[in-house]
């Protein structure tokens, strides 16, 4: 668009020299005026391409005419476009053999034409107004522009550096805590599954055969869960294998039987009416559930829970309500950080967390997710 514009303010300008208001009247017929002026303003908008063209015509018709809207705009050009010194020095040398040739046609012509052209000074001044200034403009506006680009390709080259550092220092870090999960968690979680199926084949008594299966296949599933992280923290992410399915609300039965067969109470109740909702808020239920189930476990003994799904308009509600705490079973260790796990899970899909603890000893943690 501005290489239109800038044809049609070239024509328009070189149309208004060539009518004597701004130079020598040129003394041609009005369609020939025109013409010329239409040449130069497609001239000017091919510049883009090549500007050569509108130099040459330029110092044609400033010889002849002493038109100089081209030639002008041509010396803008060549400033931005010449990269050797010699180039610009033999184009500056050119020019002053065009405005020497027009001092001559000058004299020859005598009237305003000789008063603008000829004479040293008057010759001296066209030069640097028509052709000097503009290609020193061109020449700083291409230097520039060259530094401008230089410094981009310096900031992107330092923050692609920066990237990669960060990038080499996550992959260690990852590799770090693989290393550690798998010396510790998956050696212990391991331990636990061997026992777990020796006292499976050795117990005596049904109930005692039953829970070694339990505590067997939950730490099967565990393994299997934790070999997906490994694989997800020592691979590039690009490359990281398939994880298992995550569980979602329709394995929340399994779950709460796990529950139960640890002597835990548990009630479920559904209220609305179920729909599909996305696999992200089922997998955040899931884990509201879970982590409330844990604390329970952990610090309410075998308290009766119930645990209720509500299916809103645009939301599903989860709420795990502990009555009144029995005996606590063995403490077991724990860093606290899973309520605040929860809570970051849950403000991420853009809903709350709440935890609260009734007078009758009893716990609730309700979750509001929009669905």
């Amino acid at each position: 668009m501005r290489f239109v514009l800038l044809g049609v303010g070239v024509f328009a300008l070189s149309l208004f020299v060539l009518g004597g208001q701004m130079g020598v009247p040129s003394g041609l017929p009005y369609p020939v005026t025109v013409l010329i002026a239409a040449v130069a303003g497609v001239a000017a908008w091919h510049a883009r391409r090549s500007w050569w063209p509108l130099a040459a015509l330029g110092a044609l018709t400033y010889v002849w005419l002493v038109m100089w809207p081209p030639l002008l705009v041509a010396s803008y050009y060549a400033g931005r476009t010449l990269g050797r010194t010699r180039d610009v020095v033999a184009y500056a040398g050119g020019g002053l053999v065009v405005c020497a040739v027009s001092a001559v046609v000058g004299d020859l012509r005598g009237g305003l034409q000789e008063i603008l052209t000829g004479g040293l000074g008057n010759g001296l001044f066209m030069a640097l107004g028509v052709i000097g200034l503009p290609l020193t403009v061109g020449l700083w506006t291409r230097a520039r522009s060259e530094v401008l680009e230089a410094a981009r390709e310096r900031a992107e080259r330092l923050e692609r550096e920066q990237v990669m550092r960060a990038e080499q220092v996550r992959s260690q870090e990852r590799a770090r805590i693989a290393r550690e999960m798998h010396d510790i968690v998956a050696h212990r979680v391991s331990l636990i599954v061997l026992h777990a199926g020796a006292l499976e084949v050795r117990a005596a008594d049904e109930e005692t055969v039953r829970a070694a299966a339990m505590i067997g296949g939950i730490g099967r599933e565990a393994l299997a869960n934790l070999r997906d992280v490994l694989g997800v923290l020592r691979t590039p992410q690009a490359e990281a294998p398939q994880p298992q399915p995550q569980p979602t609300l329709g394995d929340l039965d399994r779950l709460l039987d796990q529950s139960r067969a640890l002597g835990i109470e548990v009630t479920r109740r559904d209220e609305g009416e179920p729909r599909p909702v996305e696999e992200t808020v089922e997998r955040t239920a899931y884990r509201v559930i879970q982590e409330a189930l844990t604390n329970v476990h952990k610090h309410a003994g075998d308290a009766g829970t119930d645990v209720l799904l509500r299916f809103g308009d645009g939301e599903l509600e989860v709420e795990v309500r502990n009555r009144a705490p029995g005996a606590p079973h063995e403490e077991l260790p724990g860093a606290g950080w899973g309520l605040v796990g929860l809570r970051e899970r849950v403000e991420l899909l853009g809903g709350t967390l709440r935890t609260t603890a009734d007078e009758s000893g009893g716990f609730l943690v309700s979750a509001r997710i929009p669905a």
